[in-house]
């Protein structure tokens, strides 16, 4: 990934995102050419030379003070996501040591996790940084598969998101579930610059989807914690959660997804019946897999 693209393109994108009006900038009535603030009225707001801020925007400001920073993401009106991204962004492009591009080892889930994401009566995933799923209990499973059979672990979201032709249809909102996915990896891709596999997930999705390609041009970025999710599977029909996202501490990357419902709900009694269908010791396979019978036709 070239991070002084990904500066000038992220900052770009905030700028673009901020009217004068909402930075309090006066515009005295002018037809401007630009969309959101110039770069000079960014510096200006920010305290900083306009040729200071070029360069900040070029990725070449490399011994940027952090104040400096907090003062640019204050001007572009960036949430807390959005500076921890572009303070990461900029420690990427940071003189160090060569470090070479990593491709990291299988991330194994220790028994215990195993053991926890077992005992919760509710969905219950444990995912990495790049959006696979490496666990799941009996519901999770069943949620994502057919209700028979187990997920392929790992399972990738984002490849079955933008790659499964059935996902439109069982995703309830997919245009808002495609927008946090993308906006959840380019976080990732601004923390782990230098993940081989990251990168690769990226590069795929981006040759093999328009839609992705689309919306990781918008440069948003996401750290999910809870949020509304709606399905409509195709066993039991439509059900919806809250998720919640919980890190585990010490596990590189890894989070703990669960997903609430309401008692005495259609959610819940979908719940109850698929859990009842499903057979945990059924050859593993993934919705999201091609199946020899489809192709053999």
């Amino acid at each position: 990934m070239d991070n002084k693209a990904e500066i000038r393109d992220f900052l770009a994108s905030r700028r673009a995102r901020v009217t004068p009006e909402q930075a309090g900038v006066p515009t005295f009535g002018g037809i401007r050419r630009v969309p959101g603030l110039r770069r000079e009225e960014v510096a200006h707001l920010a305290g900083v030379s306009v040729d200071y801020y070029n360069r900040l925007e070029r990725g070449k400001a490399t011994g940027i003070s952090p104040e400096v920073l907090d003062a640019v993401s204050r001007a572009l009106q960036l949430d807390d996501v959005e500076r921890e991204h572009l303070r990461n962004l900029f420690e990427a492009v940071r003189p160090a040591p060569i470090r070479a591009p990593r491709s990291r080892t299988r991330q194994v889930i220790r028994p215990t996790i195993q053991m926890v994401v077992d005992a919760i009566t509710i969905p219950a995933f444990v995912q990495n940084s790049r959006l696979e799923i490496l666990a799941a209990n009996t519901l999770g499973h069943a949620l994502y598969a057919d209700g028979t059979q187990k997920l392929t672990l790992p399972f990738s979201m984002p490849r079955f998101l933008f790659l499964d032709p059935r996902t439109p249809e069982f995703f309830g909102d997919w245009a808002r579930a495609a927008r946090n996915q993308v906006a959840l990896l380019r976080a990732a891709a601004g923390r782990a610059p230098d993940d081989t596999e990251l990168m690769a997930l990226i590069g795929e999705l981006s040759t093999r989807s328009a839609q992705f390609r689309e919306l990781w041009a918008s440069h948003d970025v996401l750290k999910y914690r809870e949020g509304l999710k709606q399905y409509h599977h195709p066993a039991v029909g439509d059900v919806q959660f809250i998720g919640e996202s919980f890190d585990l501490s010490k596990d590189e990357d890894l989070a703990l997804l669960i997903y609430t419902y309401e008692p005495n709900t259609p959610t819940e009694q979908a719940m109850t019946l698929l859990a009842s269908w499903f057979t945990p010791s059924a050859e593993a396979t993934a919705l999201h897999a091609d199946r020899e019978i489809d192709r053999a036709e």
